[in-house]
């Protein structure tokens, strides 16, 4: 069986906080008594000690107590998601026009009608699935799960996060295109830690937001996100692991486990987006945003708090961990992958010979690079950063060997 990753691991350790038990104990023996899905699919599950001895490494000495090598299909995204299956699933539905069907009727009126190829997904993954996300629950059924309300105790101890479909706004190209709403707000204050409208719902905004939410208010303890493409996507969890931060998803189609940033939704709907907004580019519908949300929610007595957001997030300040300065904080959000350095001190990245910026002959490296700026790559060992691989120059190196041969005679 292969090893957990830094993933999985993360993904069981956030379980432990909303297990049942009362102690710390009780919840870490509740975990190890559930099966958790890796990301190739697989269930997995893990004995008490395992889990234990994961906890404690993680809270002494962060993720890197806890991380693995990543997965060896990294850079490959996984064919179907179970939300995609879901919406296939609600597409073939109709068809059957109210007569009863049971899972194979659906598999095989899905591959008929060709919403997903058969290679993309096995007939035993199909039922596994639907049996763990409960894919064939209505919709009433899920709201009549119960619930209790909660809150953190201390600020970005959890981030709620989640995307809003906006106003069509005016592009560049002259032409309105509709606008969405990527926010993370902290449980404890009700801050809107940050908010930014887009244009495209991709891992490429999402990073933009995030980073700008972590400059801003720090770095939360946990990230509780949907099951969304770019909410499961390598890049943030790699950002995650990186910042020894617990990534963590809601229950598929249950849009009230975050009912904080549902209902700073709202009131944005009921609030920000009835004003009579200047809609005549992405800038300026961003630039009212802020000023809405820094004077009128976050600037505002909250009902449930009884004081302002921002203030409640001040008291915790001495507790925050913010990110440390320095001109590398940037790779954090970069792609990552794994190459093996040969024997000549160079390895290959996209068709390019790079030379490592220190001796790492025969050893796994892992590199950082920019998906847009592929030219920079940067050399990581053993999570450490070792710095800039420069594109091997043979002949800059076949002159640099014949001088230090002259200077031994």
């Amino acid at each position: 069986m292969k090893k957990a990753t830094a993933y999985l691991k993360m993904k069981i350790l956030g379980a432990i906080e909303y297990a049942n038990g009362k102690t710390l104990k009780d919840r870490i023996k509740d975990v190890s008594n559930q099966t958790f899905t890796d990301e190739y699919g697989l269930k997995r599950c893990y004995t008490y000690r395992t889990i234990s001895t994961w906890y404690y490494r993680y809270k002494s000495k962060g993720i890197t107590g806890v991380e693995r090598p990543l997965r060896s299909d990294k850079g490959k995204t996984r064919k179907i998601t179970p939300e995609i299956l879901l919406e296939a699933i609600n597409q073939v539905k109709p068809h059957f026009h109210g007569k009863n069907y049971n899972r194979m009727d659906l598999f095989r009126k899905i591959i008929e009608k060709g919403i997903i190829y058969k290679q993309d997904i096995g007939q035993t993954t199909f039922y596994r699935w639907i049996k763990e996300y409960d894919l064939l629950q209505s919709e009433e059924e899920t709201k009549k799960k119960i619930r209790l309300a909660f809150a953190m105790q201390y600020a970005n101890e959890l981030w709620q996060a989640d995307t809003m479909y906006g106003p069509y706004v005016k592009a560049e190209s002259g032409k309105p295109l509709q606008s969405k709403l990527i926010a993370f707000i902290d449980d404890a204050s009700r801050v809107l830690c940050h908010g930014e409208f887009f244009f495209n719902e991709n891992s490429d905004a999402l990073i933009k937001a995030l980073k700008s939410a972590f400059y801003k208010r720090g770095i939360p303890e946990c990230l509780y996100v949907d099951n969304g493409s770019i909410y499961t996507s390598r890049e943030i969890t790699m950002i995650c692991a990186r910042l020894g931060s617990i990534l963590r998803h809601a229950p598929l189609r249950d849009g009230a486990a975050k009912g904080k940033i549902e209902r700073f939704f709202r009131t944005v709907r009921d609030q920000f987006l009835s004003l009579k907004l200047d809609l005549s580019s992405l800038l300026a519908l961003n630039r009212q945003f802020n000023l809405w949300v820094e004077e009128n929610y976050n600037g505002k007595i909250h009902s449930a708090l009884g004081m302002k957001p921002i203030d409640r997030f001040a008291f915790d300040l001495k507790r925050i961990r913010f990110l440390e300065p320095s001109k590398n904080h940037d790779e954090i959000f970069f792609l990552e992958e794994e190459r093996k350095v040969k024997k000549d001190n160079t390895f290959s990245f996209n068709g390019v010979r790079y030379q490592t910026p220190v001796d790492l002959r025969e050893k796994k490296i892992h590199i950082r690079f920019d998906r847009h700026k592929k030219d920079k790559i940067i050399v990581y060992f053993k999570s450490q950063r070792m710095g800039e691989a420069k594109k091997l120059d043979m002949i800059f190196n076949g002159i640099l060997r014949r001088n230090k041969g002259e200077n031994l005679k």
